[in-house]
């Protein structure tokens, strides 16, 4: 299932860029079909069921895409999808569509957890620093924990940056130890 998500993400992350379509009203296009699927069971039922014709399933996703205002590129991709008995990807390829185009537009997503909750000039100075680091631009989602007892740690990729107080503790306790 992963190649099957990661070759269609591929191929419309080719096409996203290449028409300079706009990255997020794409993958909101998506996830707007996507949502469409899970409220409507005949739907999903009709688009996955062979013996529906291939055509009737095209004129469906036409009414569906005219009727919300989808683009084209993202009409054609679901369009693929349909043809190709795809739709149950959807929400796997929407996910490797994201990373795809993060990754190729050099956007970093980063898990900043901290103690407490941060002020804006903190959350702008921890992404400066991240982007900093990375060299890449940061989208950062925020958590609390409070097992941290203070500072932050912060997740981009498999690197982690540890701030925390209780990070520090323990850094402290194998110095100590050794």
């Amino acid at each position: 299932m992963a190649s099957v998500a990661s070759t269609y993400a591929r191929a419309f992350a080719d096409v996203v860029l290449d028409t300079h379509m706009d990255a997020t009203q794409a993958v909101a296009g998506l996830r707007e079909i996507a949502r469409l699927l899970a409220e409507n069971e005949d739907l999903k039922r009709v688009w996955e069921n062979p013996a529906v014709a291939a055509e009737q399933k095209r004129n469906l996703l036409d009414a569906i895409a005219q009727r919300e205002g989808f683009d084209k590129r993202v009409r054609n991709l679901i369009a693929l999808l349909i043809d190709h008995r795809r739709v149950m990807f959807l929400p796997r390829i929407i996910e490797q569509v994201e990373k795809e185009l993060d990754a190729r537009m050099g956007f970093a997503e980063a898990q900043i957890s901290s103690a407490r909750e941060l002020s804006d000039a903190e959350k702008r100075t921890l992404e400066a620093q991240v982007e900093k680091n990375t060299s890449m631009k940061v989208r950062a989602s925020y958590a609390l924990d409070s097992s941290l007892l203070g500072g932050a740690v912060i997740r981009v990729g498999s690197t982690i940056y540890d701030g925390s107080v209780k990070g520090q503790l323990e850094r402290i306790r194998e110095a100590i130890s050794s």
